[in-house]
């Protein structure tokens, strides 16, 4: 497939035959862990000699890269790694997989810290990791309680826009992920909307309610967090949810399909799910002049952009969302 993945074009075609092309991800919801491992690990050397030859061979003010690979090995061999997930096994073949990728990815980190001098190295993720305890089915929840209604019950788990669903009596489904996306079914804003807008206020709240206090396979009550769009962000734009389900602390997934015979999975919806999102990642900032102090601080991901445009000696935009990091400054 002929991607124009660079800028300028042409830079593509020189790094395929200078160096190698490009991976830019790997598919790992396969179940196949041994394909899985040797296509990590085949991705992490491949982009790792691309960087190189970049860094080497062109000017540049500011380096970027992503390694996708550090996500990818988390989702697929969690169960392995962690002895506190409910899926540990013990002596696995795969026991030392993620151990081992962040050994290699700390060789090329070293080999890239020796090509470049005087330079500010930052290492940033959007997200931690955790071990996912199962998913919850959020659009048999909604139908048990009346809020999703189908003329017909799927024979197996179907996604939901595959699902005959009554839409003259539905008020409210879902999409799962990390986080579940709830949306309610308002008249005169969606095609079938049934809940007139003058109620829309005491559905929402009423609805937000239940979410809040969901009770786990356990009888458990989660510690779930549900929240309006517009209470976490300035603008929402796009067909955005009328409410987000964040489920017990991020340890529980969400399944948009329908067809279940149970609000809780354990078996993974789509293969590979060992390890969810966790709220906090990494941060770390090198000054190879020795100007920052050392120690240790906190940061949102906010923070990066204006922090490398000061360390760069650019301006940092008044209305750019977060500040240059403390000590930083």
């Amino acid at each position: 497939m002929r991607v124009a993945h660079t800028y300028p074009p042409e830079l593509k075609d020189e790094i395929e035959a200078q160096v190698t092309p490009y991976i830019p991800d790997l598919e790992f919801r396969t179940g196949d862990l041994q394909a899985i491992k040797a296509q990590v690990f085949d991705m992490l050397e491949t982009n790792m000699k691309i960087i190189k030859y970049l860094i080497k061979e062109k000017a540049w003010d500011f380096f970027a890269f992503v390694d996708i690979g550090v996500d990818r090995v988390h989702h697929a061999f969690w169960r392995y790694f962690d002895r506190s997930h409910r899926l540990f096994e013990q002596n696995s073949e795969f026991e030392n997989v993620i151990r081992d990728y962040y050994r290699v990815l700390d060789k090329h980190i070293g080999e890239i810290l020796e090509l470049i001098d005087d330079t500010y190295v930052l290492v940033a993720s959007d997200h931690g990791v955790k071990s996912m305890i199962g998913t919850f089915c959020i659009n048999e929840w909604l139908i048990q309680e009346g809020y999703l209604v189908l003329k017909t019950t799927p024979e197996k788990p179907i996604k939901l826009s595959h699902a005959d669903v009554n839409w003259d009596k539905t008020r409210a489904w879902a999409w799962g992920g990390y986080y579940s996306r709830i949306f309610l079914n308002v008249k005169g804003r969606e095609n079938h909307g049934i809940i007139d807008p003058i109620n829309y206020e005491a559905e929402l709240e009423s609805l937000r309610e239940k979410l809040v206090n969901l009770k786990n396979h356990k009888g458990q009550k989660m510690n779930n967090l549900v929240f309006r769009p517009d209470e976490l962000y300035d603008q929402t734009n796009g067909d955005y949810p009328d409410l987000m389900l964040v489920y017990d602390d991020l340890n529980w997934r969400a399944a948009g399909t329908v067809g279940h015979d149970s609000h809780y999975l354990f078996e993974k919806e789509t293969a590979s799910g060992d390890a969810m999102h966790d709220w906090d990642g990494l941060f770390i900032l090198y000054d190879p002049k020795k100007n920052l102090p050392r120690g240790k601080t906190c940061a949102n991901i906010e923070d990066i952009a204006p922090t490398i445009l000061h360390l760069l000696g650019e301006d940092v935009p008044e209305d750019l969302d977060g500040k240059v990091i403390k000590n930083v400054k």
